[in-house]
């Protein structure tokens, strides 16, 4: 892509400073188009996390195996990962309005074949057509801020439009946590048709069309395909291992085929006229440091979070509104230390705060790692409500750090992968601290279940046990004698919690190492020089 810089069609008479033409009337006004915007981008996030505490009541409902459950959530979020570059490149062909509009459409579309769903094969296949349709909103919704907002005002527009990222992230927990328990887990994915009305027909009353400045006339189809075969091997062979077993020849196969497809496309990237990512913006070690760090945020925060909602649901047997409302803290800290953080970042620049972020990070999946069967609310608390204050400025400085390191003429393709990066990194966490936990229950509930002079199991049995574990469920057949039915649940929570407690140990050995990444970022040299670019 040889420049991002955004021209308004109907708009071409020159102007003395760098300013829109005023909007006149609903179409094009700014914080209209942020409304717009941000209630399109709010059921994409949501989506992120919202399914956390829905996954174990679809689990009992559709009688998924863990390794179902998590493809609810790699699913998804693979389907973002490698297709929002593409997305953006779209939307610069053929217009950010547009796009915005049919992602709309598509998303509400796939959420209400998701609630009609009746067996895991399609809530899964509509989860990666919600994926799809949600890259689409993601970069077309910051395209069109960019050639909206004055470039005195676009920083505060992208922070809000943060904010509402951040803040759907966080409060998907609690919103899904209401909607299961007091209607159904149909309903989670229901309500983004209504919502997705919204959208559109806000969209299409507000929203202007915006076209790019000498727009992509090819796509890098080979690259899209290179890129989504690596991240599918990956992926799956850190799903599928603790079923085949890590020395297993199809688990490396996999592998290797991940690694293949990886320096395929990277040696595609330098050939091909219009790269899905240009290598060259990583020669910016900031930049880099940037993608990255958001990589090992995600990791760390999407896979604890995973695990989370079953330990508070089986382990503790709460409702999903009291586990939505357990992570409270993480939501309210992470929805008030984002704009503290963009404050300090704008102040010392982001090294400090990003720095200090993943630290807190570390230090509150170390205490995850500490939680027992009957650890109490106050303890939970506190560890979550530092989760989400070390998260909040890895959030907020992301785009500062990745958009502003980049060149003018790459933002657009650098903001795409901020957000690639993060969706990567969610799926990634989620299978590689799921395989984690699939492993270690396996090492140890066989052992855990002799020692309790349970009832020996076959080998089917025992398989059969594990998955339930996995998920902190006792297998208790039916009819067992309630202190015998005590005494096994006991022992799968106990191995479920050991399990936990290695995941969350792995997170904080992410988040440290992702302390040293973040002393490598700076804030962007091109950052002002984009935003007052943006228009013209």
């Amino acid at each position: 892509m040889t420049s991002q810089t955004t021209v308004d069609k109907a708009d071409k008479a020159p102007e003395p400073v760098s300013f829109p033409a005023p909007a006149k009337g609903l179409r094009g006004h700014p914080w209209l188009t942020l409304f717009s915007v941000a209630i399109g981008v709010m059921m994409v996030a949501l989506d992120g996390t919202i399914v956390a505490i829905a996954n174990p009541a679809i689990q009992k409902d559709l009688g998924a195996s863990f390794a179902d459950v998590q493809w609810i959530t790699n699913g998804y979020f693979l389907a973002l990962a490698v297709t929002l570059i593409t997305a953006g490149k779209l939307g610069d062909r053929f217009g950010h309005r547009q796009t915005f509009l049919i992602g709309v459409i598509g998303f509400a579309a796939a959420s209400g074949a998701i609630g009609l769903s009746d067996s895991i094969a399609l809530v899964v296949t509509f989860r990666v057509f919600q994926g799809l349709f949600g890259a689409l909103l993601m970069p077309a919704a910051l395209g069109l801020l960019r050639a909206t907002f004055p470039a005195e005002k676009l920083n505060m527009a992208i922070g809000i439009w943060g904010m509402v990222i951040g803040a759907s992230t966080a409060g998907g927990p609690i919103l899904g946590g209401l909607l299961v328990q007091h209607v159904s887990w149909q309903s989670v994915f229901f309500i983004n048709v209504p919502v997705g009305v919204i959208a559109l027909v806000l969209g299409l009353l507000i929203l202007k069309d915006h076209r790019a400045e000498n727009a992509p006339r090819s796509f890098d189809i080979l690259g899209i395909v290179l890129l989504s075969g690596a991240m599918f091997c990956l992926v799956w062979a850190l799903i599928k291992a603790p079923t085949w077993g890590w020395g297993d020849g199809l688990t490396w196969t996999f592998l290797a085929a991940s690694v293949l497809c990886f320096a395929l496309f990277a040696i595609w990237e330098t050939r091909v006229k219009e790269p899905l990512v240009p290598l060259a913006l990583f020669r910016s070690v900031p930049l880099s440091a940037g993608v990255v760090l958001m990589v090992l945020m995600a990791i760390a925060f999407m896979g604890g979070l995973f695990f989370v909602t079953f330990y508070l649901q089986n382990v503790h047997g709460m409702s999903p509104v009291d586990s939505g409302l357990h992570l409270l803290p993480l939501t309210g800290m992470m929805i008030v230390g984002s704009p503290l953080a963009g404050a300090m970042i704008t102040k010392v620049g982001p090294r400090i705060p990003l720095a200090g972020g993943m630290l807190l990070t570390a230090v509150a999946m170390y205490g995850m790692s500490t939680l027992e069967s009957g650890t109490g609310s106050g303890i939970m608390s506190l560890w979550f409500a530092l989760l989400g204050l070390g998260l909040a400025p890895v959030m907020v400085g992301a785009t500062e750090v990745i958009v502003g390191n980049a060149p003018m003429e790459l933002s657009g393709v650098a903001g795409g992968l901020q957000q690639a990066a993060m969706q990567i990194g969610g799926s990634l966490g989620t299978a590689v601290l799921g395989a984690v936990m699939a492993s270690k229950v396996d090492n140890d509930l066989a052992g855990n279940w002799t020692d309790a002079k349970l009832p020996p199991l076959t080998p089917a049995q025992l398989d059969q046990a594990s998955e339930a574990v996995q998920v902190g469920v006792g297998p208790v057949p039916k009819g067992t004698p309630a202190v015998l039915a005590e005494k096994i649940t006991s022992v799968a929570h106990d191995t479920f919690i050991s399990g936990m407690s290695l995941a969350c140990l792995v997170a904080a050995g992410v988040a440290v190492v992702a302390i040293f990444v973040a002393l490598l970022t700076k804030r962007g040299a091109n950052a002002e020089a984009g935003a007052g670019a943006a228009h013209i």
